[in-house]
């Protein structure tokens, strides 16, 4: 953190290297119109769901439900999936192989159903160490990898799951072991595991690969390139309209020196919330996430300390009689903050409007964090580690996120969630953690 003593000293920043390529693209036609490809994708939709409610053998369906998942249509089949889930979590599993195993314990954990790590111990011998058998099996060692990443507090057989998978897994490439699309799968995986994936851009592999594997349903990939082409049409026209609306923005508060992240920012919320229903939740979020890159530029490498104190003085009251505190060039981006928030919470119903004031109130916090930051910096002060840490872990901005996250989200989110997310829970903060370290860490110069 640097606070300038000077605002002429600050350097401009170079401009997105996007500039207007989202606002002037225009995709290749497509060879369908729209509404073709919904009326397909909805005749499509019916005949998975047909198979998911009549396929009578557990593991079969247990598979069934994981091919939909990786390939990027669960969202559409969100209580069949529940169900059956249910039903294999409260049934006694038929299958001893590792990647049947290994494969429920996946899905039922992802979906918030308890499941011990004692599912394994069969794959153990007498001394505890898993047996030979398992080494010559590299798909149930992926997916015991992948797995294993679902792992607690506490849970040491699982971290050696990991490594004893990893080891096996690295070798059997080394030798030559693995053909396509297997091969593909574990170096992925290897590199970040499945669970831990960005799953739009995993879906674009899984894709391409199921293809490829025997015995594959045709009726789920052409849904799943259905649904992906269609989504692709929807997120790309909110990337022009994001992208229009950060060019007004950028032009009317005039602040040369605040980086445009617009396209970054809609990346974000397109990882986090990529369902077309969520194309409210997605805009919100992406304004958000400006108005904190521009905040943050301000207090990091711009304001004086003085003009830090305003700001944030100003942003505590929230209220345009606040204008006059600040410097003339702080005083479009503070009238913009205002007017974003109320836009915001007019786009919502107005049983949903009440959300908005648990994101203007995390946007205050975020403003007391990125100011204190700036009086260590002012005052020259070496905080202790353990001071850092609590610090820059509430201003990685992840507990104003949370929120920003869930204003768009429909009936789903009830106040007691806002409630709880307010409540800076142990796994916000735990997130935030990694935000601030993974940050640091890509940031730290040599």
């Amino acid at each position: 953190m640097a606070v300038s003593n000077n605002t002429e000293e600050a350097t401009t920043i170079e401009a997105s290297v996007w500039g207007e390529f989202f606002i002037n693209y225009e995709p290749k036609p497509l060879q369908r119109s729209e509404q073709w490809m919904v009326e397909r994708a909805n005749k499509l939709k019916e005949d998975v769901s047909t198979r998911l409610q009549t396929c009578n053998d557990l593991v079969e369906r247990m598979h069934l439900v994981d091919a939909i998942q990786r390939l990027g249509i669960d969202h559409l089949f969100k209580k069949d999936i529940c169900g059956i889930l249910s039903v294999i979590n409260g049934s006694e599993f038929p299958s001893s192989n590792l990647h049947d195993v290994a494969t429920r314990f996946l899905l039922l954990r992802e979906h918030g159903f308890w499941v011990s790590s004692d599912a394994f111990k069969k794959f153990r011998g007498s001394d505890g160490r898993f047996i030979n058998d398992v080494t010559d099996d590299p798909r149930g060692l992926l997916s015991l990898y992948n797995a294993a990443h679902l792992l607690v507090h506490d849970e040491p057989e699982l971290e050696e799951a990991i490594f004893f998978a990893r080891h096996h897994l690295e070798s059997m490439i080394r030798r030559g072991d693995l053909n396509p699309p297997l091969v593909d799968q574990v170096k992925r995986a290897l590199h970040v595991p499945l669970t831990r994936t960005y799953k739009r851009v995993e879906t674009l592999h899984c894709m391409l690969e199921y293809e490829q594997e025997e015995g594959h349903i045709a009726v789920l990939l052409d849904l799943a390139k259905m649904d992906f082409n269609l989504l692709q049409q929807v997120h790309l026209r909110e990337l022009k309209a994001i992208s229009e609306w950060s060019k007004d923005l950028y032009g009317h508060i005039e602040l040369n020196y605040a980086r445009d992240r617009a396209v970054e920012n809609y990346a974000t919320a397109y990882i986090l919330f990529h369902e077309e229903g969520l194309g409210l939740t997605r805009l919100i979020f992406a304004k958000i996430c400006a108005l904190i890159v521009i905040m943050d530029d301000t207090y990091d490498s711009h304001a004086t300390i003085e003009e830090c104190r305003k700001l944030n003085e100003a942003i505590q009251r929230w209220d345009e009689t606040a204008i006059p505190l600040l410097p003339d060039y702080l005083k479009k981006f503070y009238c913009k903050i205002l007017n974003i928030f109320k836009e915001s919470e007019d786009q919502l119903t107005v049983n949903e409007k009440y959300r908005v004031s648990y994101a203007k109130k995390e946007f205050q916090n975020l403003s007391t964090y990125y100011l204190q930051e700036a009086e260590w910096s002012h005052q020259d002060y070496k905080p202790s580690f353990k001071e850092q840490v609590e610090l820059s872990t509430m201003s990685s901005t992840v507990p104003l996120l949370t929120v920003a996250g869930m204003l768009g989200s429909g009936e789903a989110v009830t106040n007691e969630a806002f409630q709880w997310a307010a409540s800076h829970p142990s796994c916000v903060i735990a997130c935030a953690k990694i935000m601030r370290f993974m940050n640091d860490i890509a940031a730290f110069k040599v």
